[in-house]
């Protein structure tokens, strides 16, 4: 394996295209310095003018308008900042764009304050006038009483931008300052580093490696610890100071409001599944040991494959054939939007020195989508791929339908249609096969990589989270002794005695920039748990459940979580969804075991 190219030597064809946002940088500073006299302008003519439903319609009409720019301009700034870590430009123009957009804040912030402080029934009346802002105004209703003086709001947003340092400052920490040295194994050395990490050496089917490179990896993590512990303490405690200055409860109340999400939507998320699925994992894993006779299974281990010599190598352009053949059944336009993803260069796939971990899907506001990706070449990235053209095709309809306050639709949903898209493509493999060995490495890519992903890793970090909320709404700050005590315990919850804890397993917190992002990690399980049954009902059902999923898609966030999954005729209201998920892992596992009988009888 080769150390990492530097980002000027990789190919113009596996990088997206951030021409179609601006052309340069001279085009990009110029929509800067539009924003910034618009942004006065927009201040001169409107502020003191909110007095009745006719002037907030106005008001928000020229709000929206300048919004759509700076959507534009930040995405700009961020995507071109996240593909190298280390291009100094790219850094200070994300920098700068921080700083410009809190002095725009500020400078507009006294549009809300003006709004909520309109009496209740004026906004219900603007709400019943205006289609297009009738949710901007319930929500404005909702959060009236945590809004704060005109005065204050305004001082809050001009900090926006160091409110967003301690993620900055962990980005920078974990992409620009750590350099992993390379591990050994038999007198052979490898070259290691967060995407050969992830991508390569965690899932690395010979057991010497993985554990080597677990052990050098974790090690190199150690050293940065304390920092990165005072850095996401630094981040809580200013979200705990925002939810104490707006009176919420709980900085978990706090956080929850946006996503339009009650506390025991969330609290039963983390709690069934802790308690319930952890039993169908723990057999999993013990499924693992027995397959490669392992004395001991240890985290380090857990993201074996099941079957390491059927996992096929797959190109970019072959990727192309999976998502068609897999997405056809969402229709024409939406496989047009797949194809257009590739032709038009909106995915960036090529591995370089300094490009964020991980994958992910940026849509600006009727801007198109830019998807990031890290291509290894193996079957984990299809399903990746496939995950992030599901945020792709969810943005893709919502900005034919909504206006830009109505698009994203709520954290908690927003996981549902990309990893409805990873069900999909599973449902496909399967479909087109009678061979065992296929099928078995199909059902444990889905447990291993979907399941796995989305149930378990991004749920013990919500378990994770939660503890460190609880800490602080009780008063108290976290350390990093703190944080690995908390870590290895929920490890410990989840997998017992059936799975040992390698040193350095408690500091997997250090690896996730979830944290940095609210109550994000247990709203994959959620997203997940509305598309298993989603899939089941396309599978069954065929078109009108497909043409239920596009209105869903296209509905944005013009709805709550609950309202969106009832389009799909799914009720989160209860529990039975989420038991309905876990009962299909359980399945899945029970299936991968006979299929694994069968192969070894042969």
């Amino acid at each position: 394996m080769k150390s990492l190219p530097k980002r000027e030597q990789v190919k113009v064809e596996e990088t997206w295209n951030l021409k179609t946002l601006f052309e340069n940088d001279s085009a990009y500073q110029q929509a800067v310095q539009e924003a910034e006299a618009d942004s006065a302008t927009f201040a001169k003519h409107y502020r003191g003018t909110i007095k009745d439903a006719a002037s907030a319609i106005k008001a928000l009409d020229a709000y929206r308008s300048l919004q759509e720019k700076m959507t534009k301009i930040g995405s700009y700034a961020e995507l071109a900042a996240s593909i190298d870590l280390t291009d100094d430009e790219a850094q200070m123009r994300e920098s700068q764009y921080g700083s410009i957009a809190a002095k725009i804040g500020s400078q507009t912030s006294f549009v809300m304050s003006e709004l909520s402080e309109l009496p209740e029934e004026v906004l219900q009346q603007a709400s019943e006038q205006s289609e297009d802002y009738a949710v901007t105004f319930e929500k404005i209703i909702r959060k009236k009483p945590y809004q704060l003086h005109p005065e204050v709001e305004k001082t809050l947003a001009a900090f926006s931008s160091t409110f967003q340092a301690p993620y900055t400052l962990y980005n920078t920490t974990k992409m620009a300052d750590i350099n992993f040295p390379n591990f050994t194994v038999n007198g052979v050395d490898y070259p290691l580093s967060y995407v050969s990490f992830e991508g390569v050496w965690e899932s690395e089917p010979d057991t010497a490696k993985r554990r080597a490179a677990f052990q050098t990896f974790s090690g190199k993590l150690r050293e940065y610890q304390h920092t990165t512990a005072k850095t996401y303490d630094m981040h809580v405690q200013m979200e705990k100071t925002t939810a104490d200055l707006r009176g919420y409860k709980s900085v978990i109340d706090y956080l929850l409001m946006d996503q339009d999400v009650d506390r025991s939507m969330y609290n039963r998320q983390i709690d069934v599944i802790m308690e319930e699925l952890a039993p169908h994992m723990r057999k999993y894993a013990k499924l693992l040991q027995k397959i490669y006779g392992l004395e001991e299974m240890t985290f380090a281990d857990l993201k074996m494959p099941i079957d390491p010599l059927y996992e096929p190598s797959i190109t970019v352009e072959e990727s192309k054939t999976y998502m068609n053949d897999a997405l056809a059944v969402m229709g024409e336009d939406y496989l047009d939007m797949v194809n257009r993803a590739f032709s038009e260069r909106w995915i960036d796939f090529a591995q370089n020195e300094g490009k964020s971990t991980g994958a992910f899907c940026a849509s600006p506001y009727r801007g198109g989508s830019f998807i990031l990706i890290s291509w290894t070449g193996s079957m984990e990235d299809v399903f990746v791929l496939a995950h992030e053209l599901g945020h792709a095709g969810h943005f893709y309809h919502a900005n034919q339908e909504q206006n830009l306050f109505n698009y994203e639709a709520s954290l908690y949903f927003i996981e549902a249609p990309s990893t409805m898209n990873e069900m999909l493509m599973a449902n496909h493999l399967l479909k087109n096969s009678e061979d065992p060995k296929f099928k078995r490495w199909v059902l444990s890519s889905i447990v291993s990589r979907t399941y796995y992903h989305n149930f378990v890793t991004h749920l013990l970090e919500a378990a994770f989270q939660r503890k460190v909320y609880e800490r602080v709404d009780a008063g108290g700050n976290v350390n990093a002794i703190i944080l690995n005590e908390l870590k290895r315990g929920v490890l410990e919850e989840f997998w017992g005695d059936t799975v040992t804890l390698n040193e350095g397993a408690e500091l997997t917190w250090m690896r996730q920039p979830h944290y940095y992002m609210g109550l994000y990690p247990y709203t994959y399980s959620a997203g997940l748990t509305v598309s298993t049954e989603m899939a089941q009902r396309v599978l069954k059902e065929g078109d009108p459940a497909v043409k239920d999923w596009l209105n869903v898609l296209s509905a944005g966030g013009s709805k709550n979580p609950a309202e969106l999954a009832n389009m799909a005729g799914i009720d989160i209201t209860t529990d039975k969804p989420l038991r309905d998920t876990i009962a299909y892992i359980g399945d899945l596992i029970e299936q991968i075991e006979k299929l694994t009988e069968e192969i070894e009888a042969q």
